[in-house]
């Protein structure tokens, strides 16, 4: 259970202060005493929804850990005086935390996506990291989240595969709505949303430079990729979201303390 000091309050979502290889640790130390948990990658919308969306901010409250996948929040864990160490990207925590899998025999189950980018991530995953276990893949047909018969195979196929650790793609808010409705029932399982990383395993979507992810620049490489899909996510609501917590983070640290 974190405390208080173990993390950031930013307009109220506690985000843990761990870098990657943190949050691996927490994982891999509650797998092994055999306890599940679930980690929400919170990035500038998934924040600006907890903030303004009531019901999903009631949704993800039971979730084990939050980490800070976007620099906007790690920028304004900074301005705050409160900085967390590192950003923890969903699309990276895929690669490593299975890596660290394989390495303890763990097993993974690879949820969402694109028809068949579940099935190619996963091959990507075994051939990054010799002796993953891939449980199972699962594509949510059409509409499913509309539909509550599509739940029970779901959860048969969970019975049966009993995965160390799922990763969800679906985005916000889909993946922690299915996440929401699940995680309960597996006490010993590890869920993690990671958004679009299916698709870039797979080689459907290509990723940022490496110095426009650490500059805060990813956002505009997707936007490049799926504008019509995005622009109103990241132009209209996004930005000025960002200039609001930025500013909301620096004035939080500078005002004065009530004697």
């Amino acid at each position: 259970m974190m405390t208080q000091d173990d993390t950031v309050n930013l307009f109220a979502m506690p985000l843990a202060r761990v870098d990657e290889a943190g949050c691996i640790e927490r994982v891999m130390g509650a797998l092994a005493a055999r306890r599940g948990g679930w980690i929400v990658t919170a990035n500038l919308d998934i924040l600006r929804r907890h903030v303004f969306d009531r019901g999903f901010r009631e949704l993800v409250r039971p979730a084990s850990m939050f980490v800070a996948d976007g620099m906007p929040l790690v920028w304004a864990s900074i301005l705050k005086g409160a900085p967390l160490p590192q950003r923890v990207a969903g699309s990276d925590l895929i690669r490593t935390l299975s890596a660290r899998a394989a390495r303890q025999a763990r097993s993974v189950f690879l949820i969402g996506g694109d028809h068949g980018t579940a099935e190619q991530a996963a091959q990507q995953l075994m051939r990054q990291c010799p002796g993953l276990r891939v449980a199972g893949t699962w594509y949510p047909p059409p509409g499913f989240e509309r539909d509550p018969a599509h739940l029970p195979a779901l959860r048969l196929a969970l019975q049966q595969a009993r995965p160390d650790i799922v990763y969800v793609a679906l985005g916000c808010p889909k993946q922690d709505r299915l996440i929401g409705a699940l995680h309960a029932e597996f006490p010993q399982t590890w869920w993690i949303g990671v958004g679009i990383s299916f698709s870039l395993l797979a080689g459907r979507m290509a990723r940022a430079p490496l110095w426009a992810q650490r500059a805060g620049l990813e956002w505009a490489c997707r936007l490049w990729q799926e504008p019509r899909r995005l622009a109103v996510r990241y132009l209209v609501h996004g930005l000025p979201f960002a200039a609001l917590l930025l500013l909301a983070s620096a004035l939080q640290r500078w005002r004065p303390r009530p004697r």
